[in-house]
């Protein structure tokens, strides 16, 4: 599964976290010019889908800006009210394993392992696969920003920013979306009202658009179609997003003899009958979209507030701290190719997943990989445990300024309290067929 959720993101199929309409730019460029290193937990997901439940009750980072939940809006077109930020788990855990398997690292990297992250095609980060955000423009000095960095390297940081823009989704109506559960002042702990912001997680599309999502979609066949089954083999490309999700949640994927979550029937809109036919006619889809508001699909269900496991939590949350193997390294660009070169290790004295990245203003330097994370001690690693917090520092010698030349590299971690400069210092002078001659001259 980690090899057909890979396949799907090269496809295209999965444009995630972001907006799919005709009107929204292309991304142009992706946050990191090289993938950032990660951490992959256990093969059961339990300490992913122990973050997921704390995300979906905003129990992450509750009041943080770009993190936290935001309220969630209830009552019709007419007025909304703000309700608690709670979004159903079971949604959350479903959209995870669509889009990714519930994986936060590359389909080669094993679990309990580090190694580069799972990046798609149009930029879309880790489990949630979050791309709005995660292209240019970037942070102070077009470096990749810190918020940046936490998306694309530490899982915890990933699900809730998830979590964040399915929350978006559902807020923006009725002003870009329309309203499910015009019987029921659109009920947010109701599963089925979501199914607006679950379509418009992927992008809000349909016919003639690159990805269409929109249910009567001739391309996509009569409806009742057959449910999606997270661990069948139907083609995906024939269903909405939405259906997949809803199929997903229905029929959840098994690891280790046990289903991941428990099966939750969510009801699709009935196109068969009037109520959900009429406004979900191709004729209505049209900005503000007005007239796709909807009654909930029946039978209705509410998720479970989830129970919180706080020994899984302190794996993601964790109290990093921030170390370095060296403050001063020495390179040559004229001997043995290895002096040309030297690795630096990110150290985490601390519990959880440090996350760093590492910059630098002198463009001669090169550096690889540009972000990842440092395992604290209480964390399981089985395999290349230290990928994700070593970096390698090489010289580009077309750039250098001169013959010799002294330049710094700043380590920083938004989660693990500060910043740690390292002192480069090359040496590029060598002979090139005339006495007294150098590269530098």
């Amino acid at each position: 599964m980690r090899l057909a959720a890979f396949a799907l993101a090269i496809t295209g199929v999965l444009l995630v976290g972001t907006s799919l309409d005709a009107s929204a730019p292309r991304a142009e460029a992706c946050a990191f010019l090289r993938t950032p290193y990660v951490y992959e937990a256990e093969q059961s997901r339990s300490t992913y889908l122990a973050t997921i439940d704390a995300a979906s009750i905003n129990q992450l980072y509750p009041g943080n800006a770009f993190f936290g939940l935001p309220a969630i809006e209830a009552g019709g077109r007419l007025g909304r009210t703000a309700a608690a930020p709670r979004i159903p788990a079971t949604l959350l855990k479903s959209i995870g394993w669509i889009e990714s398997t519930i994986t936060m690292a590359h389909r080669n990297v094993t679990f309990e392992s580090t190694g580069p992250g799972l990046v798609s095609f149009d930029c879309g980060h880790g489990i949630m696969q979050v791309t709005t955000g995660m292209t240019v423009p970037l942070g102070t000095n077009d470096r990749p920003s810190a918020n940046q960095s936490l998306v694309a390297t530490h899982y915890a940081y990933n699900i809730a920013r998830g979590a964040v823009i399915l929350a978006e989704k559902w807020n923006e109506a009725p002003e870009r979306r329309p309203i499910a559960g015009t019987d029921n002042a659109s009920d947010p702990t109701i599963v089925e009202n979501w199914y607006f912001a679950t379509w418009a997680y992927n992008g809000f599309t349909g016919p003639g658009a690159n990805v269409s999502n929109h249910p009567l979609d001739p391309s996509f066949g009569a409806f009742p179609r057959p449910t999606f089954s997270c661990e069948g083999n139907q083609s995906r490309s024939r269903y909405p997003y939405q259906e997949l999700v809803y199929g997903c949640m229905a029929t959840p994927p098994s690891r280790e003899g046990t289903l991941l979550w428990a099966p939750l029937q969510a009801s699709l809109p009935n196109t068969t009958l009037p109520q959900w036919f009429a406004p979900l006619q191709l004729s209505n889809f049209t900005f503000p979209y007005s007239g796709m508001d909807m009654p909930t699909p029946q039978p209705a269900h509410v998720d479970p507030v989830p129970a919180l496991r706080p020994e899984l939590l302190q794996r993601a949350m964790g109290t990093p701290s921030i170390g370095v193997s060296s403050d001063r390294v020495t390179l040559s660009v004229k001997g043995r190719p290895e002096d040309a070169r030297a690795t630096i290790r990110i150290q985490n004295p601390g519990a959880g997943l440090l996350v760093w990245s590492a910059v630098t203003e002198d463009r001669w330097l090169v550096i690889d990989p540009p972000a990842g994370v440092a395992l604290g001690v209480n964390l399981p690693c089985k395999q290349d445990c230290g990928a994700a917090s070593a970096i390698t520092v090489s010289v580009n010698p077309t750039l250098l300024p001169n013959a010799s030349a002294v330049g710094t590299i700043r380590i920083t971690s938004p989660n693990g309290g500060g910043e740690r400069s390292i002192r480069v210092e090359v040496d590029a002078s060598f002979e090139v067929g005339v006495p007294g001659v150098s590269r530098g001259d």
